[in-house]
This record gives structure tokens, sequence and C-alpha cells, in this order.
């Protein structure tokens, strides 16, 4: 096969039944492009948060390291709630956008803010209340226990503010506007870097506060981004617009439409969150050196991810807008330039790791504590094990974006059940444990769970089921 025909419009359209006129290569991947680079952005900037937490604790030595990446898991549980309420936006205000329902899509949006606003109370105070038997299962022990259970009760608190703001951008998101969830994540990223400075350390009038300056630093951001998250919402003229009164008033239909979309996306992460929550656990118990290793690389991996879910956000949203138009012929073309472009990323990625993996491990290690010269060696075999995992965890990331932006929600679900919930602790624990491998285990075991997903989401895009899904 050519290479032209494997990227241009005409090649990937090839066995398509076409509808109407598609774009020519150039203006379709630049129109990609347009909604997708503020989303890959806003995807990485999401995934500094923790990464420059991490980064900037390193100075308190390997514990402190350890103790943030304990609570990563523990907190998503929590924020699993909101990302599958989330999708479920994306997906119907796109949707709405390319059926030019604007009432509609405000209504998505003002009926998601009044659960929100609900499900954070609830979720917040149960996270709070539970926070030492949880993190203590989680696999703090006396080295980390306390200064993990200042980080995830401080940072839960901050859910409070940025679950509205994930709700915000996802229907920006879905209409269209990229941008500004982007630009929210930009202003919370630079508000928790310059806090991290001041706090962990006392710098100026700021007290030195170590892990607990670094969620305060965090808590901050959330509520400078949920701020501006808001205010874009603010206006008569904007297709999506703030409406407080409807908030209050529920809308049966239209909750029965994001409960439709949301359970298979509730269920997904639910078994995922399951599933990383033991496999974290798994790490956690082979001691604190062995975890705060696997910290530091899952964080580089935020790389890997971060670029294949900004892919993931523009394929949802255009699946979903010229599903609305009833061009699904357009709704493939995009999801494939989508992943084309995350091929191009991943052979960056695997150049990265493979030549850069060093100094990626260097920005976290620090080479006064007593684990470095372990963290260094172990870590640099798992940057190899990073640069395999990227092409397939891009590809998958985008194709399983593109379903759900259709409304897949369900069988995206099933197969994330059997992947991470199942498949991927078993796998962990087998090559840890009984096999021996120890680390190394758990990131084959990751390795072979990107790849089945991959698999499960190729599969079924190809299919075209997705197509005749109603929302």
């Amino acid at each position: 096969m050519k290479l032209s025909n494997l990227y241009s419009s005409e090649g990937m359209s090839r066995k398509m039944k076409i509808h109407g006129d598609i774009p020519q290569t150039k203006s379709l991947y630049k129109d990609f492009m347009k909604m997708a680079w503020p989303a890959m952005v806003e995807s990485i900037l999401m995934s500094l948060v923790n990464l420059v937490d991490s980064i900037m604790v390193s100075g308190c030595g390997t514990n402190a390291v350890a103790a943030v990446g304990l609570t990563t898991q523990p907190r998503m549980i929590f924020y699993a709630v909101f990302f599958a309420l989330s999708i479920a936006v994306t997906a119907i205000v796109s949707r709405r956008k390319g059926q030019n329902d604007r009432e509609g899509a405000n209504a998505c949006l003002a009926q998601s803010l009044g659960l929100v606003a609900v499900l954070a109370v609830v979720l917040c105070g149960t996270a709070v209340i539970v926070a030492e038997p949880l993190l203590l299962f989680s696999g703090a022990n006396n080295d980390t226990l306390a200064d993990s259970m200042v980080y995830f009760r401080i940072t839960m608190i901050g859910l409070m503010f940025t679950s509205f703001g994930m709700i915000i951008n996802a229907a920006q998101r879905g209409s269209g506007n990229t941008k500004i969830s982007m630009r929210t994540n930009v202003v919370a990223n630079l508000t928790n870097i310059f806090f991290n400075a001041m706090l962990i350390n006392g710098i100026w009038i700021f007290p030195e506060m170590g892990v607990t300056g670094a969620a305060v630093a965090t808590l901050i951001g959330n509520i400078a981004s949920f701020g501006m998250s808001v205010y874009s919402i603010c206006g008569k003229n904007k297709f999506l617009r703030f409406d407080f009164s409807g908030m209050l008033r529920w809308d049966i239909n239209m909750l029965k439409t994001i409960g439709r979309v949301s359970l298979g996306a509730g269920t997904e992460q639910v078994f995922m969150r399951i599933g990383f929550f033991i496999y974290a656990k798994l790490v956690a118990d082979l001691g604190t050196p062995e975890f705060a290793t696997h910290t530091i690389c899952m964080n580089i991996t935020t790389l890997s991810f971060a670029c294949g879910d900004g892919l993931s956000v523009a394929a949802s949203a255009l699946i979903g807008q010229n599903l609305g138009k009833v061009r699904p012929d357009l709704a493939a073309l995009y999801a494939k330039a989508g992943q084309r472009i995350g091929l191009i990323l991943s052979a960056m990625l695997v150049l990265l790791m493979i030549y850069g993996g060093n100094w990626m491990l260097e920005l976290f290690a620090d080479p006064t504590d007593i684990n470095y010269q372990f963290v260094m060696e172990k870590g640099r075999v798992l940057t190899y094990i990073i640069a395999l995992v990227s092409p397939g965890q891009i590809s998958q990331v985008v194709y399983n974006g593109a379903l759900r932006g259709a409304g897949d929600t369900k069988y995206v679900a099933v197969t994330s059940a059997i992947s991470i919930g199942l498949v991927r602790p078993i796998t962990a624990y087998i090559f840890c444990y009984p096999f021996g491998f120890g680390l190394y285990g758990a990131w084959i075991s990751l390795l072979i769970d990107q790849y089945m997903r991959l698999g499960f989401s190729a599969y079924r895009f190809m299919s075209g089921k997705w197509q005749q899904i109603r929302i």
C-alpha cells in the first residue's frame, strides 16, 4: 500500500459509502488539528498538575513523591463520576450542535450542572471522611500516610470546583470550542506552579509547607480554572450560556438521555478505577522505592496519554457533530485522520523515550536521595517499555474517544472492564509475584492491557455499528 493511500482523504474513504462531498486531504487534517491542538494542550496541562507536583516535591525525598503518587488512584475513584458525566455531555452537545439545536445543548448543560452541584457535595464529604482507611488500603505506610492524607483531603476539596469546570469544558468541546478549556488549564497550571514554588519550600512571605503546600497550590489552581470556566458561559449571544434557573428545574427527558449515555461511561469508569486501584496497590506492596519509581514513570507515560486524549476529544466532537448532520462518512473520516496523526506522534514519543529517557527521569529524581540509583536503574528499563506502549496507547485512546462521541459507551465499558478491570490486575499479580518480575512485571501487564484495548476498539470502529446509535 502506498503511504499516500494510508493518509489521504481518498485513500481512507476508498471503501466507505460516501453521502456527499468530502474534504481534500489538506483541509481534512487542518480542520481536525484546528480542534485537536487546543484539546491536546489542555490534556497535557491537566496531566501536568500531578506531574508538576511530583517534580516539585521530589526535593523533599522519595517518600514525598510516593505520598503524592499514592493519592492518584483513590482520587480518580471519586473523579470517575464526573468523568462519566463529562463524556455524556460532550456526546450530547456535539450531536445537538450538528443538529443546530442550541436549546437542547443548553438544556443538557444546565441539567448536568444541577447534578454536579449535588454529587460534588456528597462525594467530597465522603472522601474527606474515609481518607485514612482508603489510603491505608492503597498501600500507604508509616513513611507516607501523614503526607498522603493531607494531600488527598485538600485536593479532594478542590473537586468541588473542578467538577463544575469539567462539565462546562466538556460542553464547550462538544460545541467545537476547545480553546476555552485549554485556557482554563493554562491558568490552573501557572497558578499551581507559582504557589508550588512559594509554598513547598517557603519562599518570600510564604511558609514552608512541603507536600501540604503542593496540595494547597493545586486547590488554588482549581479555583482559578473554575472561575474562568463559569465566565466562558456568561453571555446571551454565546452558543452555550449559564442558566441558573435551568439547574434547579429537573427535566426528566433530558436526565434520561444524560443517564443513558453516561451509564456506559460510568460503568467504564468504575471498572477502570477499580482496576487501576488494584494495580497501584499491587505495585505499592512491592515497597516505597518501587512505588516511587512507578509513580515517576506513570507521570512520564501521561505524555503519551495526553497526546492521544487530545486527539480523542477532537474525534469525539467531530464524530458527534457529523452524525448530527447525518454524515457518518465524514465522522469516520475525521476519526481515521485523528488515528493517523496519533501514529506520527507516537513515533516521536518512541524516539523521545529511547534517547531522552534518562533526562526525563532526572526531572523527578533527587541525586541526594538514598534511592536515587535505584530509581534511575529501574526507571531506565521502564522508559523502554513506555516506548513500546505509546503507539498502542495513543491509537486505542483515539478509537475509544471516537466510539464515545458516537454514544457507543456500553461497548467501551465492557471492553474496559475486561482489559483494565480483569486482565491488567491479574497479569500484574502473576508477573510481579509468582513469576518474580517485580516492578517490571507490573509494566508488562500495562503493555498487554493497552494493546488488548486497541484490538477491541479498532474492531468495533471498523464494524461501523457505532454509526447507527441514536442520541
